[in-house]
């Protein structure tokens, strides 16, 4: 005996609807998915080791510091005192420490050549020798080395370094006297978004 033709159930009415009421239950499990495979929002800050873009723009108010307007090797062919940061963008160490360069920017911009540097170009490189920044780089971030005019290191620090300590260097390097009341930063309040605030007294 043949089985009953299922025609008479499904008539051309009901057709549609099931198929209708099939595709949002695709559409609606393929929702569901998407959704829970969407990041839950922006997880950088000033905090953490995610990346969130350039740290100094975002956490130093001044983007200008990167790309460096010099190389080491420039520096070092001019006779030019050199302050290297060596940083990553996704440290949140390098994120914290970003402040003090910009303040090093304010400082001493037009005496000496202000390098920050990414570390990812440096890693698994072989050292290129004294004009090479990867000559200096221990391994860590932040690190700062000041170097005089004649290449020799003044200061090789790592963490998050004492601006006075850095002042009294670049003052070495520079034969330049930091005035009066210019050796600590103006930064009163520090907004991890993109400013600092500054008082006028």
């Amino acid at each position: 005996m043949a089985p009953p033709d299922p025609s008479p159930l499904l008539s051309s009415a009901l057709l549609p609807v099931l198929r209708r009421a099939f595709t949002r239950l695709v559409a609606l499990v393929l929702l569901s998915l998407g959704l829970i495979a969407l990041p839950a929002g922006a997880q950088a800050s000033l905090t953490n080791d995610n990346y969130d873009g350039n740290i100094y723009a975002l956490y130093a108010g001044n983007g200008s510091l990167v790309p460096p307007r010099n190389t080491l090797a420039d520096a070092l062919a001019a006779h030019r005192p050199s302050v290297v940061i060596y940083y990553l963008d996704d440290s949140a160490a390098s994120k914290q420490f970003s402040p003090v360069v910009s303040e090093l920017q304010r400082l001493w911009g037009n005496n000496i050549d202000l390098l920050p540097l990414v570390t990812d170009p440096l890693q698994n490189r072989p050292d290129g020798g004294s004009s090479d920044p990867a000559h200096y780089w221990k391994g860590t971030v932040p690190q700062v080395v000041v170097l005089d005019g004649d290449g020799t290191v003044l200061l090789d620090a790592a963490g998050q370094v004492n601006l006075e300590a850095i002042n009294e260097a670049v003052s070495r390097a520079t034969g330049i006297a930091l005035p009066e009341g210019k050796a600590t930063s103006t930064t009163v309040s520090f907004n991890e978004l993109n400013a600092e605030v500054v008082t006028s007294r």
